[in-house]
């Protein structure tokens, strides 16, 4: 950067000559973060098609209209049978999450970015510690509430849900049949996916709320660069 130029370190406009960079994400955690943004986009505007063109929840193996719902959800039925975008969209966005999410667990666990980052120590596993802030401008590592919540998304709530989705696929189900008949049907496997999904949005916007009060700039910089910025002379 140049030495007459500004930067942020949070929330500040720092003199850059004063300021270091120091390595914050890699490329592949960069690219398959900014992936997976893009194609959660498709996955939850081509989901609201699907949902709002038959807004009911079943269990077990068939749910139509002349069979009693598990749940009526409030939404009434605008887009009655053309929602085939939605469903390509949908099904194109979960395998571009799905290989994505591949290539950044195996990375991941390669590089043990997990280890490091994001498995909590034995002495962090206190009560108390869930709720402590980073003690860095930059946040080089995560609290352990941040640390515990994405390792339930990234292990538990996105495979999951791609699980589930993938389980709703006739092809797919018709060479293993397993996807299915381990929810009990398609659609429980529906309904089952309809929650995580709405556990996964709550996530996202949650994680953009603590985004915007940490520092927008703080946050995204590094993550499109690999960079954050520091006062020189702090860790």
């Amino acid at each position: 950067m140049s030495t007459s130029d500004p930067a942020y370190v949070g929330d500040l406009v720092v003199p850059s000559e004063k300021v270091r960079d120091l390595p914050r994400h890699s490329l592949i955690v960069r690219v398959t973060h900014w992936i997976t943004v893009l194609s959660f986009g498709g996955l939850l505007v081509s989901g609201i098609a699907i949902l709002v063109s038959h807004p009911r929840l079943y269990w077990g193996e068939t749910g139509n209209v002349a069979t009693p719902s598990l749940i009526d959800l409030p939404i009434p039925f605008i887009l009655a049978n053309q929602n085939g975008w939605g469903r390509y969209l949908h099904f194109l966005s979960a395998w571009i999450v799905a290989l994505g999410g591949l290539v950044y667990i195996v990375s991941g666990l390669v590089t043990r970015h997990f280890r490091r980052n994001l498995l909590p120590s034995t002495a962090d596993l206190r009560w108390k510690s869930f709720f402590e802030p980073s003690r860095s401008e930059v946040a080089p590592t995560y609290n352990v509430l941040q640390r515990v919540t994405y390792l339930i998304v990234i292990f538990g709530l996105f495979p999951f849900v791609i699980w589930t989705g993938f389980a709703m696929s006739p092809a797919l189900v018709s060479v293993v049949p397993a996807l299915v008949t381990v929810f009990g049907g398609h659609q429980s496997a529906r309904t089952l996916h309809f929650f995580v999904a709405v556990v996964l949005v709550l996530f996202v916007f949650v994680h953009l709320v603590m985004v915007w009060l940490t520092g927008f700039w703080k946050c995204v910089r590094p993550m499109i660069t690999g960079y954050a910025a520091v006062r020189k002379g702090s860790a």
